[in-house]
C-alpha cells in the first residue's frame, strides 16, 4: 500500500507556526522555509529556548511572558489548526499544547511518528485545509532525534510529484 494514495492531495498551508523550541517546533519551522512557505509563531519573550536563544533566522514573535505556556496557548489561538507530533507517550508542553487546542476548540491531531500515520495526516491536512498550521511537540532533550524526524516526516507529509 503507497504511502501518498493518489486519492489524498495535501494542500500546502499558508504558515507554518511554532513556539521555536528545539526538537518539533524547530522542525516545522525548517520545513516551512525549505518549502517557500511563511512561517513563524509566538516565542517567549527574549526568545527562550532550551540552546539558548531561538536563532534569529526563525522569524517569531517574542510574548510579554518569558513562559511557555503563554506563547503555547497565543499559537493555537492564531492557527487554524495544530498538528502535534510525538513519539512515547504525550506529556509537558506537548500535552498542554493539545488541551489548549481542546480548550479553543481548535482543530488538532496528536501523531505518533511512523509509516503508518503518513496517510492519516494527508487525509486530516486535506479534510481541515489550514491556512496556518501550528506544529508542536517534544523539544529535542526530552526526545533525542525527534527533531529530524519530525522534519523528514513533514517533508514526507507535503511532498507531491505534482506541485
Amino acid at each position: 500500500m503507497s504511502l501518498f494514495p493518489s486519492d489524498v492531495v495535501v494542500p500546502l498551508p499558508r504558515r507554518i507556526v511554532s513556539g521555536g523550541q528545539t526538537g518539533v517546533d524547530r522542525a516545522g519551522l525548517d520545513v516551512a522555509i525549505d518549502l517557500g512557505l511563511e512561517h513563524g509563531g509566538w516565542c517567549p519573550a527574549g526568545r527562550l529556548a532550551e540552546d539558548g536563544r531561538v536563532p534569529s533566522r526563525y522569524h517569531m514573535t517574542e510574548h510579554r511572558s518569558p513562559m511557555y505556556p503563554p506563547r503555547t496557548e497565543q499559537n493555537v489561538i492564531d492557527s487554524d489548526a495544530t498538528l502535534i507530533l510525538y513519539l512515547g507517550k504525550l506529556s509537558g508542553g506537548t500535552l498542554l499544547t493539545k488541551r489548549l487546542a481542546d480548550k479553543h476548540r481548535k482543530p488538532a491531531m496528536t501523531l505518533k511518528l511512523n509509516s503508518e500515520s503518513m496517510d492519516r495526516v494527508r487525509r486530516w491536512l486535506a479534510d481541515v485545509r489550514p491556512e496556518t498550521l501550528n506544529v508542536a511537540g517534544p523539544r529535542e532533550s526530552s526526545c533525542p532525534g525527534i527533531e529530524r524526524s519530525a522534519a523528514e516526516f513533514l517533508h514526507q507529509v507535503f511532498s507531491d510529484p505534482n506541485r
